[in-house]
């Protein structure tokens, strides 16, 4: 942790600011969770210890509830799980993901003491738990889980003090940290990383953060001075100013103060109307299309939810043929539009259709985001992938290689999903080449390589970009 010093951050305690130079796409540091557990919904599905999505797992066959890729996997993870094991089948059930991931922490710390590594830069008793600022659901919750708690802790373990448990419970709510899958598509679990719980907020950051293969990096998105505070984004910047200081006030208990939100930089344009020819839309009538979109991304939602994606379709293009031409082409709701008909088209195997809504969300993307976002990486891959698909390879490889920019920068060359969009990138690479070349020999390639579906991304559609937009686990 040589490249990282704490410091009293003006408004804020505690930071970090580097102690070099950093230009973009630098890891600041690395770090492993001190413990991580599956999310309760996916304990079936994601191995409890590589995290990877798995066609068939094994499961333990003395707890019956974690589950392994195969025996090196839960050979790996045994030293971990053997307390958990032994607790839930005294226990008779499983508890949920917090109190599992407090009580792996707790006989962690019993072992090992507060200090765990030479690079730990703090403890977990110097971690603010933020008890006193929880709202009387939220305690309500803490104190059924701290009762459940205290049933499933084995006796033969160390025994602790309600103060201490609650404060691990307090410290977790306020900074577990989502570990996503190999891929880094989806949130599968929850984890504590307590030197990244030192890194501030900003809505507009110098560093994002990432999981690369069990580790987690802070990676520079832009050239940073020695002596810099290093800050990352808690919330997604595509919310309004208003939105994302009441999220961070009420999930993180602090008031952002910064640039982005005190010049509410980007929310005329978040909420804008479309000008045609110098002419804009009146406010009543971007009020009310906004209004109209509101609506219907709530029956969009439920419709995705029930997995009727047919519906979906109905309800994203009666929105967009009413409100596209009245709202700017960055305003957020219009954005999700287009980025979830995007999705579900790709899905429906509609191509075309797909890849035209996927470039209009990737442009609005850029007048929004910063340049080096992981966002607008993860989208112009998308953009790029349902081009190729619809047979539009010049834009699907310049989509790709935009992609390949900044995922370089936000996840590092050796992160599976880099390394996907570079294979992706010499793939088009080549068949652009053969186009220009020779229009129907790349045409018969073309129907070749549909058939063997080398750059396949037609998973079920799920939460857009979940895994990029809510890095920091929050309890629902």
């Amino acid at each position: 942790m040589e490249n990282v010093v704490i410091f009293d951050s003006p408004g804020k305690g505690r930071g970090l600011k580097a102690t070099k130079e950093f230009w973009a796409g630098d890891v600041i540091f690395s770090e492993p969770s001190l413990s991580a557990v599956v999310f309760d919904s996916l304990a079936e599905r994601i191995c409890h210890s590589c995290f990877r999505r798995q066609e068939k797992l094994q499961r333990c066959g003395q707890c019956k509830f974690a589950h392994y890729c195969d025996r090196t996997c839960q050979r790996a993870a045994w030293a971990e799980h053997k307390q958990e094991c032994s607790a839930i089948k005294a226990y008779g059930k499983v508890p949920n993901e917090n109190i599992r991931l407090v009580a792996r922490i707790m006989w962690r710390l019993d072992k090992e003491g507060s200090l765990m590594s030479d690079m730990q830069l703090i403890t977990l008793d110097e971690l603010e738990d933020h008890l006193n600022d929880m709202q009387e659901d939220d305690l309500k919750e803490l104190k059924v889980d701290i009762h459940n708690f205290l049933d499933y802790w084995p006796r033969n373990s160390k025994q602790h003090t309600i103060d201490d448990i609650s404060h691990i419970f307090g410290v977790i709510n306020c900074n577990g940290f989502s570990v996503s899958d190999q891929r880094g598509l989806q949130a599968v679990g929850v984890g504590l990383f307590p030197n990244l719980c030192l890194v501030n907020h900003d809505c507009w950051p110098n560093c994002t953060v990432i999981l690369n293969h069990g580790r987690i990096e802070l990676r520079s998105l832009g050239k940073i001075a020695e002596g810099e505070e290093l800050t990352v984004a808690y919330v997604d910047y595509l919310n309004l100013s208003e939105v994302r200081q009441r999220l961070l006030k009420t999930q993180y208990f602090f008031a952002c103060t910064c640039e982005h939100c005190t010049n509410k930089t980007h929310d005329d344009i978040k909420m804008g109307g479309r000008e045609v020819e110098g002419i804009k839309p009146s406010d009543e009538q971007v009020k009310e299309a906004t209004d109209y979109c509101f609506g219907m991304m709530e029956k969009m939602d439920k419709a995705r939810l029930n997995g009727d994606y047919h519906e979906v379709v109905k309800i994203c293009r009666q929105c967009i043929e009413k409100t596209e031409p009245i709202l700017a082409d960055t305003h957020i709701y219009l954005l999700r539009m287009w980025s979830t008909m995007s999705e579900v088209q790709a899905y429906l195997q509609y191509f075309e259709e797909s890849a035209d809504y996927a470039r209009k969300m990737v442009e609005g993307y850029m007048k929004l985001y910063q340049p080096n976002h992981a966002a607008l990486g993860m989208g112009a891959m998308r953009a790029g992938v349902t081009h190729w698909q619809a047979g539009l390879i010049e834009v699907g490889h310049g989509m790709i290689c935009k992609a390949y920019a900044i995922l370089m920068v936000t996840h590092g060359p050796t992160h599976p999903i880099t390394k996907d969009v570079e294979a992706m990138r010499m793939q088009t690479e080549m068949e652009l080449r053969m186009f220009k070349q020779n229009e129907y020999v790349y045409q018969s390639m073309r129907e070749a390589a549909l058939k063997n579906k080398p750059m396949t991304m037609l998973h079920e559609p799920k939460s857009v970009e979940e895994g990029i937009k809510n890095l920091f686990h929050r309890r629902k």
